[in-house]
């Protein structure tokens, strides 16, 4: 019961922060400032930017999926750290007149992955393989 507050409910709120970027603010209904930060990026055809973009919230909600699971906790934890360093750098310098609040985007960022080191630190230690035979 108590594992509930300790790493499934933090696990939660990292995974539901991705479901909403991923689906919510690229694939339905999508978000007009994200599309402008994407048709901003330089040598991407214009009729690549819809396609893109749904990759992108796809792969966002699966990582919330990832999370939600608990699998291998730490390298999910660098995965989300480079994505959050990656798309909010780039956004920053190809779309930064998107971006109504630059310094509150890079605290809420900050806390975020304190959130995500936070929940892959208080994971428990994976066991091994299920058909490992313990000696």
């Amino acid at each position: 019961m108590a594992d509930i507050g300790r790493t499934r409910l933090p696990a939660a709120a990292v995974a539901l922060m991705w479901w909403y970027e991923g689906f919510w603010c690229k694939v339905f209904p999508g978000r007009a400032d994200q599309r402008a930060i994407v048709e901003g990026l330089p040598l991407l055809p214009a009729g690549a930017v819809t396609p893109l973009l749904v990759a992108i919230g796809l792969a966002e909600v699966a990582l919330g999926a990832w999370v939600l699971l608990g699998h291998r906790p730490y390298a999910a934890a660098v995965v989300q750290t480079v994505l959050v360093a990656g798309f909010n750098t780039g956004g920053l310098l190809v779309g930064a007149e998107h971006i109504p609040e630059p310094g509150r985007l890079v605290v809420q960022d900050i806390a975020f992955l304190a959130l995500i080191w936070l929940v892959a630190a208080r994971r428990p230690a994976e066991a091994g393989p299920r058909w490992a035979v313990a000696r």
